[in-house]
């Protein structure tokens, strides 16, 4: 794990150009200038990192800078010290450009070499793709011929933002064409979620404490439950929503890989592909995927209207470029089973949705009970032992076991032990950021998605979005407000069990 008090100064390889495609788009303005104010108030950034911001619109670089200023403000987890944003003020660069015109990128190599010399950053550069996928081959392929990628000094590596494709298909073509220009170690999938503190703390949790890792497995524990519970609808982004739905948008990416760290073998070593090598494992090893599993394993739902903290909001249909007839899911609750040794036998159960009575991001592990004969009667009932680990925006750790009641002196109760805390900016937010940026830098990629991780997830999302294409489930199926609908709940009450909201 990185060090982050440790500091930056002497670190002088870490300079480079962030080159970002979508410079004025929503990305950058609420997660990646943010990101990079905190991290030179953290220290995490070189003394020679320059910013160029690329965007189509007219504007003075002192106009963007104006607006990005705005944009600290707002989204910043740390109020705004004018001496250090003066600092990501003088690295800030606004560049006019449509990188749609192949012709323009001669321009743009022209600028950054003209940069790199004026500003000691070696060459090496960052180009970031905050834009929308269908973009992604249009970039790379105006990078390639420029020749703006391998050049004699320095170094060259490419961010994109998911989604990987929208199928197996398109992820193997995206890839087959990323792979033509950057080699595989120097493309980074970013994934925020695996940004984010609880979620880099499974693997410490699990393989620093022998309490846990000795009955990490089947003969212990009875079930593990995946929830990532909005309730937030899709707003403005009903466009996008409409092409994606809770499989694309979450399923295949974010619980995929919380699900592979969950379940993974301890690695060989704490080298990146040791790491990615046993999440792969976990990905490979899910039961196989047919229609006859999907059937009895799988609830997919929309919501409909209903009340969210005592005010009313819209049905999914009624959002903003959203058909009226649309079938697209909005919710989807999964059962799952791991077939190797640790894990056979154990269920994994996945949910995910918009709208729903509760938000956060949590992973619970539900411990087999012990046999009801020493201290089982009427008035004693005992309750599983619980390991949350709770992920957004409480984060932290939660454990629940049984103990006397002292207060009846029969009786059998379950005790908490609570470390977790409120943190507002466990959201989708800059935080995740600064942590992937920084490892960006440090050419450290860990924390982002191998190919084969890619192609292993999606060769599961596409059988189940392939259901879910051939499967008529009459939308809207849930009210916006609840847990998501009923057959979500009797998807685990079938197996004698029930969601936990802790």
């Amino acid at each position: 794990m990185i060090d982050y008090n440790s500091s930056l100064s002497g670190d002088k390889d870490l300079s480079a150009i962030l080159v970002i495609f979508g410079g004025t788009g929503d990305l950058t303005h609420r997660k990646l200038m943010p990101a990079l104010y905190n991290m030179l108030l953290d220290g995490l950034v070189p003394d020679h990192l320059q910013v160029v911001a690329i965007g189509r619109r007219d504007k003075s670089e002192e106009e963007y800078r104006s607006e990005v200023r705005a944009s600290m403000d707002k989204y910043s987890r740390n109020k705004v010290d004018e001496k250090i944003w003066s600092r990501l003020n003088d690295m800030i660069r606004y560049y006019r450009f449509d990188f749609r015109d192949h012709d323009g990128y001669s321009d743009l190599k022209t600028y950054l070499e003209e940069l790199d010399k004026n500003s000691e950053t070696k060459g090496n550069r960052i180009y970031y793709l905050a834009v929308a996928p269908e973009y992604f081959e249009t970039i790379v392929l105006g990078l390639h011929k420029s020749n703006m990628v391998k050049t004699a000094k320095g170094w060259s590596r490419l961010v994109i933002e998911k989604p990987f494709g929208k199928d197996l298909i398109t992820a193997r073509q995206l890839n087959q064409k990323l792979l033509e220009v950057f080699e595989e170690k120097d493309i980074y999938r970013i994934d925020h979620y695996l940004g984010k503190d609880m979620i880099q703390n499974i693997m410490v949790l699990r393989f620093t404490n022998s309490i846990f890792e000795s009955i990490w497995n089947n003969k212990y524990i009875d079930n593990i439950q995946i929830s990532l519970t909005e309730k937030l609808g899709v707003g403005t982004r009903g466009g996008y929503y409409e092409h994606s739905g809770a499989m694309r948008d979450m399923i295949q990416n974010h619980i995929m890989q919380i699900l592979s760290l969950v379940a993974m073998e301890p690695p060989v070593n704490l080298k990146t592909d040791s790491i990615r090598t046993e999440k792969l494992k976990v990905i490979e090893a899910i039961e196989e995927i047919t229609p006859e599993f999907l059937r009895d394993n799988l609830v997919f739902g929309q919501y409909g209207k209903g009340v969210i903290d005592g005010k009313p909001v819209v049905g999914y249909r009624e959002e903003e470029n959203v058909p009226k007839d649309s079938g697209t899911e909005t919710f989807v609750a999964l059962k799952l089973h791991i077939n190797n040794f640790r894990w056979a036998g154990t269920p994994f159960y996945i949910r995910t949705g918009k709208r729903l009575g509760s938000y956060g991001a949590e992973i619970v592990i539900q411990f087999k009970n012990m046999p009801n004969l020493l201290y089982f009667n009427d008035n004693n009932i005992q309750e599983p032992n619980l390991l949350v680990i709770r992920i957004q925006p409480s984060v932290g750790v939660f454990f629940q076991f049984n103990t006397k009641d002292f207060i009846s002196h029969h009786g059998i109760v379950p005790t908490k032990m609570d470390t977790s805390y409120e943190s507002p900016y466990q959201g989708n937010t800059p935080e995740a950021y600064e942590r992937l940026i920084y490892d960006i830098l440090r050419g450290d990629s860990t924390l982002f998605s191998r190919w084969d991780e890619v192609e292993a997830a999606w060769t599961v999302a596409d059988k189940i979005i392939g259901y879910r294409e051939q499967s008529k489930v009459k939308f809207p199926n849930y009210d916006a407000g609840s847990m998501g609908p009923i057959r979500a709940t009797t998807l685990l009450a079938k197996d004698g069990r029930e969601w936990w909201n802790i």
